[in-house]
């Protein structure tokens, strides 16, 4: 409860400093009729400004702070921990924010993401997969294969994977172009790819190379902050209890782990 009331006010205030965009406008119609803030009606416009700002500040550094460095590491594997470490090390606020372990209820059951990556240049909707030995892969095949020794194993296309985990970001940015949204598998082992490796598929060196590329802006740093508001208010807990009712979801579903 605390964590989503926090997350609310933070989005809101980023809306706020947004206010000439009609979807923008929507989230502080919301914000007006929320009755534990109704105080905020009793002061001028600047000082409500000056408020809103300074708890902005407040709760975006410590939320994104705890989040990030603190809370996932827990939930994270070994492969999802180094991405993390290098996008934090490379790629600093205020231009770019991230967002691990992100568990999103769907209108049947849930998805999980590994790392959601916003910055002012895009969101990167990121895949990890933490593997060795040889890979063999086809953009359009339902699995590939990863051959460790003499053994094989099939996992799912983790492009189609993680096709499901770009659209429910998009719903939930839905005011920005569907480009700006971008899915990325990146392989952080030392796997070797006996195939072509498809398009949209990284290893850790060349996924950082790809997010340099992009230096075009496509939002405003104040609309960065509604983005993580907006995520940070539609994602569930980070817990084992999370995590053990999404798996338990999937295989309601498909019979096996997403």
């Amino acid at each position: 409860m605390l964590r989503s009331s926090l997350a609310f006010v933070a989005g809101a205030i980023a809306a706020l400093l947004l206010s000439n965009d009609p979807a923008i406008r929507r989230e502080l119609g919301v914000l007006a009729h929320k009755p534990h803030l109704s105080w905020l009606g009793h002061i001028g416009p600047t000082e409500l400004i000056a408020v809103l700002v300074l708890v902005a500040l407040a709760i975006g550094f410590a939320l994104g702070r705890y989040r990030s460095r603190y809370q996932t590491r827990a939930f994270q594997n070994r492969g999802e921990a180094k991405l993390s470490r290098a996008l934090r090390m490379q790629f600093v606020a205020p231009d770019y924010h991230l967002l691990n372990h992100v568990t999103l209820r769907l209108r049947q059951g849930t998805t999980q993401i590994d790392h959601v990556f916003v910055s002012r240049f895009g969101i990167f909707v990121i895949e990890t997969k933490d593997y060795r030995g040889w890979i063999f892969a086809s953009p359009g095949a339902r699995y590939w294969t990863q051959v460790f020794y003499r053994a094989k194993f099939r996992f799912q296309n983790p492009i189609h994977q993680n096709d499901g985990h770009v659209r429910a970001i998009q719903e939930l940015v839905e005011f920005l172009p569907a480009d700006a949204i971008r899915s990325a598998v990146v392989f952080t082992g030392n796997a070797e790819f006996k195939t072509a490796i498809p398009e949209g598929v990284f290893t850790l060196e060349g996924f950082l190379a790809y997010v340099e590329r992009h230096a075009a802006e496509v939002m405003s740093i104040n609309r960065v902050q509604f983005c993580v508001g907006r995520l940070e208010t539609a994602r569930l807990s980070i817990t084992k209890t999370t995590d053990v009712e999404h798996v338990e979801g999937l295989r309601r579903r498909y019979g096996n782990d997403e």
